[in-house]
């Protein structure tokens, strides 16, 4: 029962084990760096059995612990955007698309929408799943180590170009930018669920107006 504890452990502090120091070199940015991570309690360790002896695969590589903050940190910086601007009290931006369900509450608002537009909602679903597996594909067998992608959250999707255009300086302080954006977002959004569901948790939100 302890391992399992420490599993769920390991990833839900996935992106507290990857902080690292800043230095100029492109070499060292927070994606790509091997040195200076701060790392206490040893999870960048559990997926290569140094931390202490295991089942075979029962805790994710390293490799799978990047790619999994850079993910959700995308998601969280997404789900965060919607929230901010959907919201009508005084924390959000009260946005609201003509015809779609509306809903007072961005924590019923899913269910709301889902409800009413059945079809879209399965179309987005489908969407999701499509590049859930695209990302998949991309990443390899990262829970083993054995993926030979070189950059954790790079899935190829460039079709306008924009990063050929980037000294590697550039592409480094952007990748490194989104990390910790990433990050940020993914404490927000835990912050969000904490103001809804325990009420005077997070005293900012009280004083921007939030409901």
């Amino acid at each position: 029962m302890a391992k399992y504890t420490v599993a769920i452990l390991a990833s839900l502090l996935a992106g507290s084990s990857a902080f690292v120091s800043q230095q100029p070199a492109v070499a060292s940015s927070a994606l790509k760096a091997s040195e200076g991570v701060w790392d206490p309690m040893g999870f960048l360790t559990l997926g290569s059995g140094e931390a202490f002896d295991t089942f075979p695969n029962m805790f994710p590589n390293e490799q799978y612990l990047r790619e999994s903050e850079i993910k959700h940190g995308r998601q969280a910086m997404l789900a965060w955007t919607g929230v901010w601007a959907t919201s009508k009290d005084g924390f959000g931006l009260g946005l609201h698309f003509p015809g779609a369900p509306d809903s007072g509450d961005w924590t019923t608002a899913l269910g709301a929408f889902a409800k009413e537009e059945p079809a879209v909602f399965g179309a987005i679903l489908a969407v999701i799943a499509a590049c859930e597996g695209e990302s998949v594909g991309h990443s390899g067998d990262n829970f083993r180590g054995k993926s030979t992608k070189e950059v954790p959250g790079n899935l190829n999707f460039d079709y306008l170009g924009l990063k050929g255009k980037l000294s590697a300086e550039k592409s480094a302080r952007y990748a490194d930018s989104e990390l910790k954006n990433g990050r940020a977002a993914m404490i927000a959004m835990a912050s969000l669920f904490a103001f809804k569901s325990i009420p005077g948790s997070v005293p900012i939100m009280d004083i921007l107006g939030a409901q």
